[in-house]
């Protein structure tokens, strides 16, 4: 049985300055900075005190992967982040040029943001609680049940 995510691939244009940003901008913590000769460098950051997932930090090899930095999932949050105060988060992160796409917003799940990082993938900042089931159904009401 599969029991866990634990790393999750990253591109990023350079190792150095993707390892500045998330540990020094957003608070990450590295894990893993080990120079594996040839097969490169194995460079690893994860939110907080969260041991697991880790972000696996890679430059790109190929002109394919090249196009991919900041676009590992095109026109989608690519990864969700939790908190236990969105608004406070926000504030620190936008000090230190962040770019988000707006305030935090309440949601029936949560309170949420949506940023970019500093290569375009897009983090949505959620401090969740739980769901206010009258407000999702207000929210949903009226749309499309066969849109996906």
């Amino acid at each position: 049985m599969i029991g866990e995510l634990s790393h999750v691939t990253l591109l990023v244009e350079d190792l150095d300055e993707a390892l500045a940003y998330y540990t020094d901008v957003l608070g990450f913590v590295k894990r893993d900075d080990v120079d594996m000769g040839e097969m490169g460098r194995w460079l690893t950051v994860s939110p907080g005190e969260q041991e697991l997932p880790q972000f696996s930090l890679m430059e790109p090899e190929t002109d394919e992967q090249r196009e991919r930095v900041g676009a590992q999932v095109p026109g989608y949050v690519a990864f969700v982040l939790g908190t236990d105060d969105c608004r406070a988060e926000y504030e620190r992160l936008t000090e230190a040029g962040v770019e988000f796409g707006g305030e935090p917003e309440d949601n029936p799940w949560g309170v949420e943001a949506q940023f970019t990082d500093r290569y375009g993938n897009v983090f949505d900042l959620v401090e969740p609680h739980e769901m206010d089931e009258e407000a999702m159904a207000a929210l949903t009401e009226g749309a499309d049940p066969t849109a996906d």
